[in-house]
C-alpha cells in the first residue's frame, strides 16, 4: 500500500494505562533537556547504552512511537508508529542489553550488538513477531514486557558500519530472532490515530530501515569498568 493508505476502522484499537515509573523517568529527562543542560549534549559522538533517544527514520521523516494503544487485529499488543512531530514524549526509547546484561551504562553500542529499545513511558520493549502488520502486511511491530521484561523477541541487532553506532550515522535495527528490518514505507493509520504511519519489520534491507539518533540524553562514553555496572 502507498503514502496514501489510511484505516478507517477505530474498533482496531483499544487504549491501557500508562505507567507512574516511565513518567517519572521521563520528567527528568525532559528536565535534563533545557537549553545549556550539560547532558543534552548535542552533535557527533557515540550512541552509549543507557542513553534516551528519539530514533528518526531517514527515508520517511518519522520518528519511532508507541502509546498505551493495542492493535485490534494481529497480537492485540501495544501499537508502535512513526509520528512526524518532533516534541510528543511518547517517542522517546532506552538502550538496553539483553536479559543477561552486556550493555553496561555508558558502554558505547558495537556495530552487530544486540540491544533491547525500552519504550519510556510505558516500559514495554520493541518487539516483532510472525503476526502480518495491519495496513501493509509486513511484520507486526508492537511494544511488548512489563517494567522492560519481555522475552527473547525482543532483541535487535544494530547494522552499522565502522566499530560503533555514531550519532551522525544511520543504522538499521535487524531483528534477533526473525531477521526482519525494523522499517516504515508510508502507510498511515485512521482514526484513533490518524496520521501516524505504521511501522513494521521487512525482510530486505533497503532505505525504508534506516534510521538516526536524534533528541535524548547521550550517556558520557566510558571505558572505565568502574563506571558502567549498571543499566538505566
Amino acid at each position: 500500500m502507498g503514502p496514501s493508505c489510511r484505516s478507517s476502522a477505530g474498533a482496531m484499537w483499544s487504549a491501557g494505562r500508562g505507567r507512574a515509573a516511565g513518567r517519572a523517568l521521563l520528567g527528568l529527562l525532559l528536565t535534563l533537556l533545557v537549553p545549556n543542560s550539560c547532558a543534552a549534549k548535542t552533535g557527533a559522538g557515540l550512541v552509549t547504552c543507557g542513553s534516551v533517544l528519539k530514533l528518526f527514520n531517514t527515508q520517511h521523516r518519522v520518528r519511532l512511537h508507541s502509546h498505551d494503544i493495542k492493535y485490534g487485529s494481529g497480537s492485540g499488543q501495544q501499537s508502535v508508529t512513526g509520528v512526524e512531530a518532533s516534541d510528543d514524549a511518547n517517542s522517546y526509547w532506552r538502550i538496553r542489553g539483553g536479559s543477561e546484561g552486556g550493555c553496561p551504562r555508558g558502554a558505547p553500542v558495537r556495530c552487530g550488538q544486540a540491544v533491547r529499545l525500552t519504550h519510556v513511558l510505558t516500559g514495554k520493549n520493541l518487539h516483532t513477531h510472525h503476526f502480518p502488520s495491519p495496513l501493509s502486511n509486513n511484520q507486526e511491530v508492537s511494544a511488548f514486557g512489563e517494567d522492560g521484561e519481555g522475552d527473547d523477541l525482543d532483541l535487535w541487532t544494530v547494522r552499522c558500519s565502522g566499530q560503533h553506532w555514531e550519532r551522525e550515522a544511520a543504522v538499521r535495527f535487524q531483528h534477533v530472532g526473525t531477521s526482519v528490518f525494523l522499517s516504515v514505507t508510508g502507510e498511515q493509520y485512521g482514526s484513533p490515530i490518524r496520521g501516524q504511519h505504521e511501522v513494521h519489520g521487512m525482510s530486505s534491507a533497503n532505505t525504508h530501515n534506516m534510521w538516526k539518533a536524534m533528541e535524548g540524553i547521550f550517556i558520557k562514553p566510558s571505558m572505565d569498568p568502574s563506571a558502567g555496572h549498571d543499566e538505566l
